[in-house]
């Protein structure tokens, strides 16, 4: 059974998940640590909790979620798994952050790409890889097999979704992904999005504005 630590860091206030089972094994998704006092907040509760760092991944790879993968790597020795799409957008990062005044260690790029359908492993969990693009060309959400939950990156938020203004971006694409990747799971799937707060698939079904019908 997996446990899910929530870290809300950058000045993007980003969502940062760490997610560990029984054993102390841990996978790290979309780490934003910008500065010592972050990076030191995800070490000091990894160390607290004796938990070891087995896989580094990435929802998509804008700025707020990959400020730390230089990091991980660095102490961990990870490298980070996203979708092949992104690695355009991975790469733009190191022209954007300086335009933007924000300090960016540049993240390696993988080894290993993740697809539709995949299987992720922390030891007998399991999380599956949906392909949800619109925010992103190439952005994946995480769903546990055996628990209702989904690491939802910034595809759906609580009463919101995410912006499609960005290079890449695709309105309809976004939608699209919502009602046939999303809105396909148990209405008591909680969602753990790249901002703000929890939802549940059922939740935003009633009552977000932005995708009706």
């Amino acid at each position: 059974m997996l446990t899910i630590k929530t870290f809300t860091f950058n000045p993007y206030q980003e969502n940062t998940y760490l997610l560990y089972n029984e054993s102390g094994n841990a996978i790290i998704i979309d780490p934003g640590m910008y500065g010592e006092q972050d990076q030191q907040e995800l070490l000091a509760f990894i160390a607290n909790n004796k938990l070891k760092p087995t896989l580094l991944l990435n929802t998509h790879c804008h700025i707020d979620h990959v400020l730390g993968n230089s990091f991980v790597h660095e102490k961990f020795g990870l490298l980070p798994q996203f979708h092949e799409g992104e690695v355009p957008i991975l790469v733009a990062v190191q022209n954007y952050a300086p335009q933007m005044g924000i300090r960016y260690d540049i993240s390696p790029i993988g080894e290993t790409f993740l697809n539709e359908d995949d299987t992720i492993h922390l030891d007998d969990d399991e999380l599956t890889v949906i392909l949800a693009p619109g925010h992103s060309p190439a952005h994946i959400c995480l769903s546990s097999a055996d628990q209702p939950f989904l690491i939802g990156g910034d595809v759906l938020f609580r009463n919101s979704i995410g912006r499609t203004d960005l290079p890449g971006g695709n309105h309809q694409q976004l939608l699209d992904s919502i009602k046939t990747k999303l809105y396909t799971l148990p209405d008591d799937t909680i969602v753990y999005p790249g901002h703000g707060p929890s939802t549940t698939i059922g939740f935003e079904k009633n009552s977000n504005p932005f995708i009706q019908g």
